[in-house]
């Protein structure tokens, strides 16, 4: 009798195997973290450093872990010229036609492969099962291919030997991670050509947390944060890391995040001698509210502060940090074509919209975002601005023009131009701040995280004479 035909094992009737569930890989939480943060700047604009304390504070990583995220997130938005550079040497087409997602998950890859010195399994196996779950088991084959010829190209000394061009100044871009164009407008605003790559590095330390002590003494913010007194504001304190957020007085606003060079052109503005009335102070661009807020509590009594800017949304969070303060005034008004009678101010802040190079410590994807050709409008806006801030101070009243850049551009040729004029009359910043060195630039003030640890603020006080 002829035996039925065999089936294979596993497949008899009422003996099947059940279906096989696919399971989406278990991810290294840190990596995805800042893989997400990496994605949020190229896909939405986002700044890293509102992204990151979110996605932190969403997922609750371990202090470890939010630590890694933290140092391959900023890591890898600095390095990304020269992670381009080594990366455009090993794919076969140009990298913008990548899928955006694969190439982000390259340079994360590639970061630890070159900076971190993470060993090679496990930056290639990790970053291709980030890239399976997220873009698709093809675009893991190339992302795996492509980190294993970064990885036998050795760390970072190696691949800048390897690609970086004959002239100085470019290889100095090279090696801190930074476009030509800041190259070279670092060395125009430097007097020593010697600071320069001082300087350009100090742009790739991670920054310290500062706060500010608005409402509450700084001694008693001293021993509720656990930070250190800052050496050149009073209201200073500063913090080598941990979340802000979770200290009272930062919650209640007494106290805030506010970097310390911040803190010292408010405090410009504030300490210039005046002759004549000073009861009318305003902020003219005063958006997110931070120098709005440390005026209101060092003005002396009787003093009522206007806070301006054009936009709503930032006009509410002006309200939010001046939540608290009596006498003052917050307005949604365009400085350029203000509302406000000629001559309204004793004392006027002009913190003018620029390019934002001077916090490149805080925000490391503003050096690949921005672009020398973005300099030109801001510093037309800049001189717009100012003539409008200068005409709404009174005759002996002053103007504080600040902006978070250092570029000649829109700093010292900004102010030049006003200077010139009949009417106006530049005081000197450094006698205002004689214990803080290394801050004139001529007859202005301009910080840098290399002299003085805050971002690049550059600081000019004019006097309207009539």
């Amino acid at each position: 009798m002829s035996q039925p035909p065999r089936r294979g094992p596993g497949r008899g009737p009422g003996n099947q195997r059940p279906p096989q569930r696919r399971h989406r890989p278990v991810l290294d939480g840190a990596r995805l973290t800042a893989y997400d943060v990496l994605d949020g700047v190229t896909s939405r604009a986002a700044y890293a450093n509102l992204l990151l304390p979110q996605l932190l504070r969403e997922r609750q990583l371990e202090p470890r872990d939010a630590g890694f995220a933290t140092q391959l997130a900023y890591g890898a938005l600095r390095a990304t010229g020269t992670l381009d550079a080594v990366l455009s040497t090993l794919v076969s087409r140009p990298l913008a036609e990548l899928d955006p997602r694969v190439l982000d998950l390259l340079r994360l890859g590639a970061y630890q492969l070159i900076d971190l010195r993470v060993p090679a399994h496990a930056a290639v196996d990790t970053t291709v099962a980030l890239t399976r779950a997220i873009v698709g088991t093809g675009a893991s084959g190339l992302v795996n291919a492509v980190l294993r010829k970064v990885a036998a190209g050795g760390d970072r000394d190696a691949w800048v030997a390897a690609l970086a061009p004959a002239d100085e100044d470019s290889r100095l871009a090279l090696t801190t991670d930074h476009p030509r164009w800041i190259v070279d407008a670092w060395r125009d605003a430097l007097d020593d050509p010697a600071e320069v790559e001082a300087a350009l590095l100090a742009d790739d330390a991670a920054p310290e947390v500062h706060l500010v002590a608005r409402r509450v003494g700084r001694d008693e913010l001293v021993a509720e944060s656990g930070g250190e007194p800052g050496p050149w504001s009073p209201y200073a304190v500063r913090l080598a890391g941990g979340d802000p957020g979770r200290i009272g007085a930062v919650r209640s606003g007494d106290a805030a995040v506010q970097d310390e060079g911040s803190q010292l052109a408010a405090l410009a503005l504030a300490r210039v001698p005046l002759d004549g009335p000073d009861t009318a102070w305003l902020d003219m661009c005063a958006g997110p509210g931070g120098k709005a807020a440390l005026l209101a509590a060092v003005r002396p009594g009787g003093v009522h502060l206007t806070a301006a800017d054009r936009a709503e949304h930032r006009a509410e969070l002006v309200r939010s940090a001046l939540a608290g303060n009596a006498d003052v005034d917050v307005r949604v008004v365009d400085g350029t074509a203000p509302d406000w009678p000629a001559g309204s101010f004793d004392r006027v802040l002009l913190d003018a919209p620029c390019t934002g190079l001077g916090a490149l410590r805080r925000r490391p994807e503003v050096r690949w975002r921005r672009t020398a050709a973005d300099v030109a409008p801001l510093a037309d806006l800049q001189r717009a601005l100012l003539d409008s801030a200068l005409a709404a101070v009174r005759p002996g009243g002053v103007v504080a023009y600040v902006t978070c850049s250092p570029h000649t551009a829109e700093t010292v040729d900004v102010v030049g131009a006003a200077a010139g004029r009949e009417d106006v009359e530049v005081l000197p910043v450094a006698p205002l701040f004689p214990e803080l060195p290394g801050l004139a630039r001529g007859g202005y003030g301009q910080l840098w995280p290399h002299r003085h640890g805050t971002d690049a603020m550059f600081i000019a006080l004019l006097r309207r004479t009539r």
